[in-house]
């Protein structure tokens, strides 16, 4: 399970985060991009003593400033559901070992097993040639 799926299916759900100096932002996930950075609703900020408190309609996090986000298990149930689905549908698309690529390529094309090819082709590469007078 990769992190940023994990946080897109996080999204409109609650969630704490903890910065790495130590202050907590609980709210909903509003956005999410490549690099972690995050927006989120209706937060509540506590200080790194947690005897501070702070209620903000909204607000943007760094990605790089996160230390740890605590997500509800229903997303994390939501993503290995989504998961165990993609994985099946990617399955039955490949049609087994190989998968469909396998099945839809020419056949290989020279010389294999000693038989004769056409006139004028690789046969001529294994046949000696006659010194010139």
């Amino acid at each position: 399970m990769l992190p940023l799926s994990l946080l897109r299916t996080a999204q409109n759900h609650p969630m704490l985060v903890e910065l790495k100096n130590g202050e907590t932002y609980n709210g909903h996930l509003v956005s999410c991009d490549n690099w972690m950075n995050i927006n989120l609703r209706e937060v509540i900020c506590t200080s790194r003593d947690g005897d501070k408190f702070w209620r903000m309609p909204e607000c943007y996090i760094r990605g790089s400033t996160i230390k740890y986000l605590r997500i509800p298990d229903e997303v994390i149930d939501m993503v290995k559901e989504e998961t165990m689905i993609k994985n099946k549908q990617s399955r039955d698309q490949k049609g087994g070992r190989g998968g469909q690529n396998q099945r839809n390529r020419p056949a290989a094309r020279g010389n294999f097993g000693g038989r004769p090819n056409k006139p004028g082709g690789q046969q001529k590469l294994f046949q000696k040639q006659k010194p010139k007078q």
